[in-house]
């Protein structure tokens, strides 16, 4: 089967920074540094108190999607402090993540979880990104296929069975946990290894689309000096990108890759 030609997509995941008046700050430098791009999607998840501002300064340019970091599995309730897909659906943002590594980690996101949010965010219209990825303990007891046919099958099944409809133009997040903070490093041949596991699971439960339509991401320490070999590995294409994403200088440069300027 001959590759699918897929574009590229760069996303910026701000995390628990950046309030409303350093989101303008970084817009100003960001958007004299990169022009838009018609063959890639730059896309931004701020913070949610910072959202409204970042939709405000990026007027002009619509090339710059936003999406929310999280969303609550109920559509509205007495929730306080949870926005909903809806919610966010009716903000005008475009995307949505569903299982970032934190939001395992720190807030208790299982598997059944991740998969009732990515389908909230499939049923207010918005794009999922779902994170999937193994820890450190995992990856040393060779874990790795395993660990990625359970996050991403439990997501299938609980689709399959919602009745929410089919989840097209698919894009996941390959997120090495046990790279992020051990002095360990994730090198572009353990994110084509992993990238290349994604898809067979893909391909083993693909009921509506080929498995190489999907668009998989890196995430992962990528900066600016990782960013031409991460994106020339196989199977990669493109990345979520945290701390490298704070600084416009360097995320311009991220979103560049590959172009001419």
């Amino acid at each position: 089967m001959s590759e699918a030609v897929r574009q590229p997509v760069l996303a910026a995941n701000w995390k628990m920074f950046k309030g409303p008046e350093t989101t303008r700050a970084f817009l100003d430098r960001f958007m004299r540094l990169y022009p838009a791009h018609s063959d890639r999607s730059v896309v931004f998840f701020p913070a949610a108190i910072s959202l409204s501002a970042f939709l405000a300064a990026r007027s002009g340019r619509d090339d710059l999607e936003v999406g929310i970091q999280d969303v609550h599995t109920e559509v509205e309730g007495a929730y306080t402090g949870a926005v909903s897909a809806a919610m966010a659906a009716e903000a005008k943002l475009g995307w949505g993540l569903a299982g970032h590594s934190e939001r395992r980690r720190d807030f208790g996101d299982e598997d059944a979880t991740v998969g009732a949010k990515l389908r909230r965010l499939l049923e207010a219209g918005l794009r999922p990104i779902l994170c999937v990825g193994e820890t450190l303990e995992e990856r040393r007891a060779g874990r790795l296929e395993e660990v990625l046919s359970r996050q991403m099958e439990s997501v299938l099944d609980g689709l399959a069975s919602s009745g929410c409809g089919t989840w097209h133009d698919k894009v996941l997040a390959y997120e090495p946990v046990w790279a992020i903070g051990t002095g360990e490093t994730a090198t572009p041949r353990d994110a084509a290894e992993a990238h290349g596991l994604i898809r067979e699971v893909l391909s083993r439960r693909a009921t509506d689309e080929p498995a190489a339509t999907a668009t998989i991401l890196y995430g992962g320490s990528v900066k600016p000096d990782n960013i031409e070999a991460l994106l020339a590995a196989e199977g990669v294409d493109g990345v979520l990108v945290g701390g490298a994403s704070l600084d416009p200088d360097s995320f311009a440069q991220i979103c560049l890759a590959g172009s001419d300027r």
